[in-house]
């Protein structure tokens, strides 16, 4: 079994926020696949599991907010015994500019509050992420740019993205992560 988690905050208050775009995305490929999220209080998270061609993934979104969201991923991985590096993570990164996506194995948290907790949480950080962009304020507070919902181009950068993203995620879920980047590139390139 493999675990493919979303990050963001619960509640609708935050739906439509940049830091949401890791729900955002799993609510996407759950409403492709037919599937549907069930709450899972045991494990602070709502989950369903995704039955592939190539094996089961337990698609998850945590529900105990961004900062605690390694409560839920670190319950989930021991209870099912999954290793680290078959953990994907998808989230929302400011130093990724708007359209820009970029998939890495292992590191640090880079500043994320999210991948802090669940570093913290994990026996490592040897992880699958997938990073999203929603580039940096010009200026102003991070918190209120990452709380905030996104503008018109940047929603359009967004299901650019998640269309492309779809169509590889079997590809990454398999190890094939520079494969899938590397179609995920092409397919996301603007004229």
């Amino acid at each position: 079994m493999k675990l493919l988690v979303g990050l963001g905050n619960p509640g609708n208050k935050y739906e439509q926020t940049r830091h949401n775009i890791g729900f955002r995305f799993l609510d996407l490929l759950a409403r492709h696949e037919g599937l549907r999220f069930d709450a899972a209080p045991r494990f602070h998270a709502e989950k369903v599991t995704w039955e592939t061609a190539t094996g089961r993934v337990l698609l998850i979104k945590p529900q105990t907010f961004m900062n605690h969201s390694g409560d839920a991923v670190a319950a989930l991985a021991r209870y099912y015994q999954v290793e680290e590096q078959d953990i994907v993570v998808v989230y929302d990164d400011l130093d990724l500019p708007s359209g820009k996506l970029r998939i890495k194995k292992g590191g640090g948290h880079g500043g994320h509050n999210g991948l802090r907790s669940i570093n913290t949480h994990l026996p490592s950080a040897d992880y699958v992420r997938i990073k999203i962009g929603i580039g940096r304020p010009a200026h102003g507070d991070v918190s209120a740019w990452v709380l905030g919902k996104a503008e018109e181009g940047d929603r359009a950068d967004e299901s650019r993205i998640f269309d492309a993203l779809l169509k590889e995620v079997n590809t990454i879920l398999a190890g094939e992560t520079d494969k899938a980047a590397n179609r995920i590139h092409l397919a996301t390139q603007t004229e």
